[in-house]
């Protein structure tokens, strides 16, 4: 493994020796795969694939709170290094920057791609299938799907043609976690990375920050799914993501996200969950507009965090994520001085 990947206090954890297959493989081969995204693309008609339920027609172009139509809208896409070790490798994940949000988050740091109100292009199925075979080309070792719980069909869509055009790498589902079971199960089967959020635990927190107070029934939901279809993370020899459930959470100022609540939950799911709490939140967007959103959490607020993960009885931390954020404070504040 890398240098910088740490588990605590774990013994031993899924892993695989020989090559596994990506979990579509099987779906495209008896045809479930195509069939899938035919009744993802149909339910876009009346459209309840999100907590949301606008139950819009965007087969027509009509749009619900995500402002994303029949199409797809794609901001970036692109090799990563910067997300967890067990999903970067040495050649990077191959992210696609999927714009517009079913959230509204005040904090959000992504605002100029989820909630400006700006279109970005809009790709058509084979046009996304092709950016998943072009990552893949340049050595990706996963396609990292980021904020896609609002084009799940749009997905669906294109993977069989990526498929058929050589796709074979992991996918990863890297969501805010709000998440409905609907689109969840369209995906059983297909997903084999699941990274959702879990954001706010108090329905009053979620509905302030993310205009979603079903946000904490939804997302707990989603996670229990996700966990149902794929398991604890499992990884390969060389310390790669192959399958499983990886689960972040961003530490808040004056605890709003409700870390001990999350950490038991995540704890009675597995104590192998494996778990990155996040201490990278500053204040973006509209955030300075809540006093208690205006800093960034405290050192022994984070602190704090991580052993609420650990008195719950999770063993599996990740660790790299903590020292960038801190090293990133440490930058920005030098450039602020």
């Amino acid at each position: 493994m890398g240098a910088g990947y740490i588990l605590e206090e774990v013994d031993a954890f899924p892993s695989f020796e020989e090559p596994v297959s990506a979990a579509y493989q099987s779906l495209f081969a008896s045809g479930e795969l195509a069939r899938r995204a035919e009744t993802a693309i149909a339910a876009l008609g009346s459209c309840t694939l999100c907590p949301r339920a606008c139950a819009v027609d965007r087969l027509e172009g009509q749009v619900g709170f995500c402002r994303t139509g029949r199409l797809a809208q794609v901001a970036s896409f692109d090799l990563h290094f910067g997300e967890e070790e067990p999903l970067v490798g040495e050649s990077g994940s191959g992210t696609i920057f999927f714009a517009q949000c079913n959230l509204g988050c005040v904090f959000c740091q992504n605002w100029e791609l989820s909630q400006s109100g700006e279109a970005f292009p809009e790709v058509t199925a084979a046009e996304l299938a092709a950016m998943m075979i072009e990552l893949q080309r340049r050595g990706a070792v996963n396609i990292n799907f980021v904020t896609p719980s609002h084009v799940v069909a749009q997905i669906l869509e294109a993977l069989p043609l990526a498929v058929d055009l050589g796709l074979t790498v992991p996918l990863v589902y890297n969501s805010s976690g709000y998440d409905s079971l609907a689109a969840l199960r369209l995906l059983d089967g297909v997903v084999d990375i699941y990274m959702p959020d879990a954001k706010f635990w108090s329905a009053a927190a979620a509905k302030n920050y993310c205009r979603a107070a079903d946000y904490p029934e939804a997302a707990k939901r989603a996670i229990r799914e996700m966990h149902r279809q794929v398991g604890d993370l499992a990884l390969d020899e060389r310390g790669l993501a192959v399958r499983g459930l990886l689960v972040r959470q961003l530490v808040m100022p004056g605890g709003l996200a409700g870390t001990p609540d999350w950490m038991a939950f995540l704890a009675a799911l597995s104590p192998q969950t494996y778990v990155n709490v996040m201490d990278q939140y500053r204040p973006c967007h509209q955030a300075a507009r809540f006093a208690e959103l205006s800093s960034p959490p405290t050192a022994a607020e984070c602190d704090a965090a991580r052993a609420e993960a650990r008195r719950a009885g999770l063993t599996r931390l990740d660790e790299r994520h903590r020292r960038l954020g801190r090293e990133l404070w440490r930058l920005l504040m030098r450039e602020a001085d």
